[in-house]
Protein backbone atom coordinates (compact mmCIF):
# COMPACT_ATOMS: atom_id res chain seq x y z
CA UNK A 1 0.00 0.00 0.00
CA UNK A 2 1.18 3.04 -0.54
CA UNK A 3 1.55 6.38 1.87
CA UNK A 4 2.11 9.83 1.13
CA UNK A 5 4.26 11.17 4.69
CA UNK A 6 4.33 14.81 4.90
CA UNK A 7 7.12 16.46 6.93
CA UNK A 8 6.73 19.28 8.70
CA UNK A 9 9.04 21.18 9.71
CA UNK A 10 10.11 24.48 12.21
CA UNK A 11 11.76 26.79 10.18
CA UNK A 12 12.89 28.93 13.22
CA UNK A 13 14.42 26.02 14.78
CA UNK A 14 16.39 25.30 11.05
CA UNK A 15 17.39 28.90 10.75
CA UNK A 16 19.24 28.26 14.50
CA UNK A 17 20.83 25.46 13.75
CA UNK A 18 24.86 26.09 12.62
CA UNK A 19 25.74 24.78 8.66
CA UNK A 20 27.45 21.73 10.32
CA UNK A 21 24.33 20.81 11.98
CA UNK A 22 22.23 21.20 9.44
CA UNK A 23 24.26 19.06 7.11
CA UNK A 24 24.78 16.16 9.62
CA UNK A 25 20.76 16.08 9.98
CA UNK A 26 20.20 16.18 6.24
CA UNK A 27 23.61 13.31 5.46
CA UNK A 28 21.01 11.10 8.38
CA UNK A 29 17.79 11.50 6.58
CA UNK A 30 19.26 10.67 3.30
CA UNK A 31 21.17 7.91 4.97
CA UNK A 32 17.58 6.41 5.99
CA UNK A 33 15.79 7.63 2.99
CA UNK A 34 18.68 5.10 1.67
CA UNK A 35 17.62 2.21 3.83
CA UNK A 36 14.00 2.82 3.01
CA UNK A 37 15.45 2.24 -0.84
CA UNK A 38 16.81 -0.99 0.11
CA UNK A 39 14.04 -2.47 1.45
CA UNK A 40 11.65 -1.00 -0.97
CA UNK A 41 9.63 0.98 0.93
CA UNK A 42 10.94 4.35 -0.51
CA UNK A 43 8.95 5.71 -3.66
CA UNK A 44 9.57 8.83 -3.76
CA UNK A 45 10.05 12.45 -2.20
CA UNK A 46 10.47 16.02 -2.52
CA UNK A 47 11.82 18.95 -0.39
CA UNK A 48 9.72 22.15 -0.23
CA UNK A 49 11.13 25.44 -0.43
CA UNK A 50 10.90 28.21 2.28
CA UNK A 51 7.30 29.28 3.54
CA UNK A 52 8.45 32.68 2.35
CA UNK A 53 7.72 31.52 -1.13
CA UNK A 54 3.91 29.90 -0.83
CA UNK A 55 0.90 31.29 -2.11
CA UNK A 56 -3.16 29.48 -0.50
CA UNK A 57 -5.67 30.06 -2.79
CA UNK A 58 -9.18 29.72 -1.87
CA UNK A 59 -12.37 30.07 -3.22
CA UNK A 60 -14.60 32.57 -1.64
CA UNK A 61 -17.78 34.56 -2.27
CA UNK A 62 -17.45 33.13 -5.96
CA UNK A 63 -14.06 34.17 -6.58
CA UNK A 64 -10.65 32.68 -6.06
CA UNK A 65 -8.43 34.48 -3.28
CA UNK A 66 -4.35 34.51 -2.82
CA UNK A 67 -2.95 34.71 0.06
CA UNK A 68 0.76 35.14 0.39
CA UNK A 69 2.15 32.26 2.69
CA UNK A 70 0.89 28.76 3.98
CA UNK A 71 -1.73 30.88 6.11
CA UNK A 72 -1.30 28.80 8.82
CA UNK A 73 -1.47 29.79 12.61
CA UNK A 74 1.44 27.15 13.21
CA UNK A 75 5.15 27.21 13.99
CA UNK A 76 5.57 24.15 11.52
CA UNK A 77 4.77 24.01 8.47
CA UNK A 78 4.60 21.68 5.22
CA UNK A 79 8.40 21.12 4.39
CA UNK A 80 8.08 18.18 1.99
CA UNK A 81 7.18 15.04 0.60
CA UNK A 82 7.91 11.19 0.83
CA UNK A 83 5.94 8.45 -1.12
CA UNK A 84 6.12 5.55 1.03
CA UNK A 85 5.53 1.85 0.35
CA UNK A 86 4.23 -0.22 3.56
CA UNK A 87 2.07 -3.10 4.41
CA UNK A 88 -0.41 -1.01 6.11
CA UNK A 89 -0.52 2.26 8.52
CA UNK A 90 1.48 0.16 11.35
CA UNK A 91 4.30 -0.74 9.15
CA UNK A 92 3.99 3.08 7.93
CA UNK A 93 4.40 4.51 11.40
CA UNK A 94 6.96 2.08 12.14
CA UNK A 95 9.44 2.85 9.40
CA UNK A 96 8.65 6.56 9.57
CA UNK A 97 9.26 6.92 13.13
CA UNK A 98 13.45 5.86 12.74
CA UNK A 99 13.29 8.95 10.40
CA UNK A 100 15.71 11.70 11.26
CA UNK A 101 13.53 14.27 10.11
CA UNK A 102 11.57 13.75 12.75
CA UNK A 103 13.65 15.55 14.95
CA UNK A 104 12.90 18.83 13.22
CA UNK A 105 9.21 18.68 12.76
CA UNK A 106 6.04 16.65 12.50
CA UNK A 107 5.29 13.76 9.82
CA UNK A 108 1.77 13.39 8.75
CA UNK A 109 1.21 9.48 7.11
CA UNK A 110 -1.77 9.02 5.18
CA UNK A 111 -3.16 6.52 2.62
CA UNK A 112 -2.84 7.15 -1.27
CA UNK A 113 -6.24 6.95 -2.19
CA UNK A 114 -5.83 4.23 -4.70
CA UNK A 115 -9.64 4.97 -6.14
CA UNK A 116 -8.84 8.45 -7.14
CA UNK A 117 -5.60 7.83 -7.99
CA UNK A 118 -6.69 4.65 -10.90
CA UNK A 119 -9.59 7.52 -12.26
CA UNK A 120 -6.89 10.17 -12.63
CA UNK A 121 -4.30 7.42 -14.30
CA UNK A 122 -7.67 6.46 -16.82
CA UNK A 123 -7.92 9.85 -18.00
CA UNK A 124 -4.10 10.52 -18.50
CA UNK A 125 -4.44 7.77 -21.43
Amino acid sequence: MKFICLGYMDEAQWEQMNESDRTALMEECFAYDDELRRGGHFVGGEALQSIRNAATLRYQNGKVTITDGPYAETKEHLGGILFLEARDLNHAIQLMSQHPGVRNGAFEIRGADEQINAMVAARDL
